[in-house]
């Protein structure tokens, strides 16, 4: 087993749980609880190389389709709540950029997406949760009942506890479409400008930028419901990535030649286009393993929140290093603030993008990015993170502290003990 991100020098062994009571079998040795294995870094592999992968817990429990409320197993992924809850009429008020995330994935890591402006992150509407520790103790916790732990969960990497179940509080939605306007920006002064606007008006808003072009170009998209009874499955993908390929496809010439195509080609389109809501929230998952295109080395991403002004900084390091990728996203946080105590987001514009691994190159790249991110008060994301120091880590979010307190002592990822452990 690896990370998403193909980290290759971390080998793990699984072992599945299909029922809530095999867990009582797995305490022996040190390990750590995983979903659908679809985190970046390290945060999802075990420091003792040993995980229990819960994706065999996936059954929803009860669900009310006059409240909203459904109560699930941990190893749900969001995709199989969708195809559940759409026709009835609602959906997941926060979903992130693939279907393939296990419900205690997207607790763990308090996951966001592209309203959080008007709705904050996954963890704000959760109402409860199951933990088990290895002392079999159950906990059963909420915002009103033993709150700490749930805080503590919440965001909380896995590490106070196997989640093995959560009631959610979803939100009403007309159908299964969005109706979706794109709007192209030549600069990042126009971004922001779009982005001011776009958050009053529109639920969902997401830009695409050209990472190496001099201006920071890109695409603004911004999207809404829209009442339409036809059906609109979520989409298995439309194209398999056969194989890795030992070196990466993903270089300066190959960015410059797909950006460019990218950006003029809204230039065919001037109206709003209405599209399955799977075709918005997820439109990686049309191309299966698509983590191979990065070669047998891997890819890292580098995703971090910072003030709006930084934001010129950290393109301009990326475009002397003339690395990035084709997926770079830009997005502005809200100021709703997450139950959790180590979410990642907060107010800022938060930058994410995939760096095939060119190692000691990358590696410095990542250090001249997180000098300006340390110096400017933002934060790196755990879930997408294989590289930050703990000074980084522990400035950017205190409450650890907290975390390591509550922490399971069987349980710890090689993040966690990278960024708790080092001097």
């Amino acid at each position: 087993m690896r990370s998403w991100g193909g980290l290759p020098e971390h080998p793990q062994r699984s072992r599945s749980l299909n029922w809530r009571d095999e867990l009582a079998e797995c305490w022996d040795e040190p390990t750590l609880a995983v979903g659908a294995g679809r985190s970046y870094g390290d945060c999802g592999l075990a420091a003792s190389g040993e995980v229990l992968c819960t994706t065999g817990m996936n059954r929803m429990l009860q669900f009310d389709q006059n409240s909203g409320v459904l109560r699930c197993e941990a190893g749900v992924s969001l995709g199989d709540i969708l195809r559940h809850t759409v026709p009835a009429g609602w959906i997941l008020p926060v979903l992130p950029g693939t279907q393939y995330v296990t419900v205690a994935g997207a607790i763990a890591n308090d996951v966001h997406g592209k309203n959080h402006h008007g709705f904050g992150t996954f963890g704000r509407h959760v109402k409860s949760l199951l933990l088990q520790r290895s002392d079999r103790e159950l906990i059963e916790c909420s915002a009103g009942n033993r709150s700490e732990w749930f805080s503590a969960s919440i965001a909380g990497l896995g590490l106070t506890g196997v989640i093995l179940q959560a009631e959610l509080q979803l939100k009403p939605v007309a159908g299964a479409w969005l109706q979706c306007d794109t709007v192209r920006f030549r600069e990042l002064a126009e971004f922001f400008a779009l982005s001011e606007e776009s958050d009053q008006n529109y639920e969902y808003t997401v830009a695409w930028i050209d990472c190496l072009h001099a201006r920071s170009r890109g695409i603004f998209s911004r999207a809404w419901h829209i009442e339409d009874a036809r059906p609109a499955p979520l989409r298995e993908p439309r194209f398999r990535v056969p194989f890795t390929p030992p070196l990466s496809p993903v270089n300066r010439f190959t960015l410059r030649a797909f950006n460019s195509l990218y950006y003029h080609r809204q230039r065919l389109r001037g109206h709003p286009d209405t599209i399955p809501l799977g075709d918005w929230f997820f439109p990686l998952d049309s191309i299966g393993s698509w983590n191979r295109l990065y070669g047998s080395r891997g890819f890292r991403q580098y995703q971090c929140v910072v003030p709006a002004p930084v934001v010129r900084d950290l393109l301009a390091i990326i475009r002397r290093s003339a690395q990035g990728s084709f997926l770079a996203v830009l997005k502005t946080f809200g100021d709703l603030q997450s139950p959790g105590l180590m979410s990642f987001p907060r107010p800022g514009v938060t930058l994410a993008l995939d760096f095939p691994w060119r190692g000691s190159a990358t590696l410095e790249l990542f250090a001249q990015l997180d000098a300006v991110v340390g110096s400017n008060d933002g934060a790196i994301y755990p879930a997408k993170d294989a590289h930050m120091q703990g000074a980084d880590f522990r400035r950017a979010y205190p409450a650890w502290e907290t975390v390591e307190r509550l922490r399971d002592p069987r349980l710890k990822s090689l993040l966690w003990q990278r960024v708790t452990e080092d001097s």
